[in-house]
């Protein structure tokens, strides 16, 4: 299986694009990882809520495979604790999907076509968290969930 993180818009701070890169680097140990930004709607100050949200899950669903399994990072998604999360992504493994992608949307979350088209939805914290530092966060329990995987002592419970 492959991951793949989508998230709308470039990281402008370059301490926060430095701890991605350092996560996605300790992450080729395990799996094969792919972090891909959607650059953001140009004009977007123009449109409404749901033109914008139209106009990203356009961009989303284009990046998608037939075979892809679709997972959003939604403040209404399943909530997991790391142990349970590491679990989640083995059975993910088993099941045999070939790539499981992830999608950080945009400000006003996600189109209509987006969330029909998602398998599930998976929330990091009942907190509302800026879109640029989700990116570290779910990298960084995904390369978690992984040393739970494989009993490594980065984890402590």
């Amino acid at each position: 299986m492959k991951i793949k993180l989508l998230a709308i818009g470039k990281t402008d701070d370059k301490n926060l694009v430095e701890l991605i890169t350092m996560y996605q680097n300790r992450l080729k140990h395990y799996i094969k990882f792919d972090f891909e930004i959607i650059p953001d709607i140009k004009n977007a100050k123009n449109l409404s809520e749901e033109q914008q949200k139209e106009k990203e899950g356009n961009l989303i669903l284009s990046k998608l495979q037939n075979t892809d399994q679709l997972l959003l990072l939604d403040d209404k998604g399943r909530q997991f604790t790391s142990v349970e999360f590491s679990s989640f992504l083995q059975k993910k493994m088993n099941s045999g999907i070939k790539q499981l992608v992830l999608v950080i949307g945009g400000p006003y979350g996600f189109s209509d076509a987006v969330y029909k088209k998602a398998s599930s939805k998976i929330s990091l914290s009942k907190m509302t968290f800026s879109h640029q530092m989700i990116r570290l966060f779910i990298i960084e329990q995904i390369y978690r969930g992984f040393t739970i995987l494989k009993n490594e002592p980065y984890h402590h419970e």
